[in-house]
């Protein structure tokens, strides 16, 4: 299932034998449950969902859940209020080691505004005196950010550890489908991204575009919807939401453009783009080496696959697909238009593969900032751009690289060209220049770098293997 790292973390507070509030957070379908289930295996655990219902019921659904778990009859009926529940369970944590899952837990706030506080106060005179394992979790990240770990909060400072899960990486994305070369594995995971349960629903006994047409394509497919239904679960403008991804994904990703692409006033966009990066979707990125808030020169970008995928080619041929034409669509889509998306997913990849290789140690300086850079180059005072830069900022020396995901290119002038790019990044010593290829160049140039020393040459099938 991947997520070795979270694992390894709740093993390492489970072995302190004390009272442990972990707080686990992230957005719908990522895999939140999964590891927590992972976690509890093996172990006594009282485990409850919340449910979006009246606060009453979901109450009764947990008195049924505690009272079942200490082997009391389920027919004793309900606790009177949260807050004799939460006393309830930390009293028989006095007496025993369990773990306490309470999942989807802003459900339940909602409906009840009481609970972090009623949590806060049991935590604060009895929980502490055990050895309880107890996790908050849930979906809606704003919830879990502001009334669970804000300041404001009545559990803020309760927490010993906090989880945001993410998506799945390139390496344990892979692992779902053991059988594909290195190049089906990329083709999914730039279409798919690293949501667990996106992956889960593919059939690799199919093709690519076959699953992209059954999933896609196909208005019952698991995902023709997902993206745009995620979006009208999170926000109450779900279409201007929509209409700002549809922009970024066609290549609008400065606030100016995408306000002419959309028709609204510019200035009201940027908290709308400030809620997609919170939830992760898009990120804002600026040129390597400026300062994040001062440059004027940073673009939005769609972080999540899914989403990236969905809006660039699904959205825009919504009617035909559900006209019964999306088959056809999937099938008769230009090689070189898939071939374009996945390059640029590419370098995605290539940052990703230079970050596991920093934190191994595997690189030729100790890394430990990662970006892209792009602007005028000084020397043909024309725009410019390195697809990936690996730095370290302490000594002020960095890798530089160029992505290709193409069958055939000019290779000694993509070195040439990457030589020429050494300096264009002030205050930063190149120390050696890196390709990325989706496959292996050819022996001329493998024999010119081995002379060099000072290039990196790394295929597609490098980067995924063990």
């Amino acid at each position: 299932m991947g997520r070795q790292r979270e694992l390894a973390q709740l093993e390492q507070l489970y072995a302190t034998k004390r009272f442990q509030l972990v707080v686990v957070y992230g957005r719908r379908r990522i895999g939140k449950t999964t590891l927590i289930s992972k976690f509890c295996e093996n172990r006594r655990t009282l485990y409850f969902t919340a449910l979006d219902q009246a606060d009453k019921d979901n109450l009764a659904d947990f008195s049924r859940a505690v009272y079942s778990f200490f082997d009391f009859p389920t027919t004793t009926g309900s606790f009177a209020t949260w807050t004799d529940a939460f006393e309830f369970i930390a009293e028989r944590g006095k007496r025993e080691r369990f773990v306490f899952a309470f999942d989807e837990l802003p459900c339940a706030a909602q409906r009840n505004e009481s609970i972090p506080s009623a949590l806060q106060v049991t935590i604060d005179h009895i929980f502490k005196q055990t050895e309880v394992f107890m996790m908050l979790c849930g979906s809606n990240e704003g919830f879990m950010e502001s009334d669970v770990l804000g300041r404001k909060s009545p559990l803020y400072g309760r927490r010993t550890a906090q989880m945001k899960i993410g998506p799945l990486g390139y390496l344990e994305a892979a692992q779902m489908f053991p059988g594909l070369s290195p190049q089906e594995q990329f083709e999914y995971y730039g279409c798919f991204g690293g949501v667990p349960y996106y992956l889960e629903q593919v059939d690799s006994s199919r093709s690519f575009r076959d699953n992209l047409a059954s999933l896609y394509f196909n208005p019952s497919g698991f995902l023709f919807d997902e993206p745009y239904g995620l979006l009208r679960q999170e926000f109450s403008e779900p279409a201007l939401y929509a209409s700002l991804l549809r922009a970024i994904a066609g290549g609008a990703n400065r606030t100016k453009l995408m306000a002419d692409k959309v028709g609204v006033d510019a200035t009201t966009i940027p908290k709308y783009l400030s809620s997609l990066c919170q939830l992760g979707i898009i990120e804002k990125v600026t040129p390597f080496g400026e300062n994040e808030r001062l440059s004027r020169r940073g673009i939005y970008r769609i972080c999540d696959a899914c989403y990236d995928f969905w809006f660039r080619f699904v959205m825009p041929r919504i009617s035909d697909i559900e006209g019964g034409f999306g088959d056809a669509l999937v099938h008769r889509l230009p090689e070189q238009q898939l071939d374009d998306y996945l390059g640029h997913r590419f370098e995605r990849l290539c940052l990703e593969w230079l970050g596991e290789q920093a934190r191994a140690g595997q690189l030729p300086i100790a890394v430990t900032r990662l970006g892209s850079w792009w602007g005028t180059n000084p020397v043909t005072r024309s725009q410019d751009d390195i697809d990936v830069i690996a730095a370290d900022p302490m000594e002020h020396k960095m890798l530089i690289g160029e992505c290709k995901f193409r069958e055939k290119f000019d290779e000694t002038a993509e070195l040439t060209d990457l030589d020429a790019k050494r300096d264009l990044v002030k205050g930063y010593a190149t120390e050696d220049i890196m390709l990325f290829t989706k496959k292996s160049v050819s022996p001329g140039t493998i024999r010119k770098c081995e002379r060099r020393k000072d290039v990196l040459l790394v295929t597609l099938d490098q980067m995924y293997a063990k």
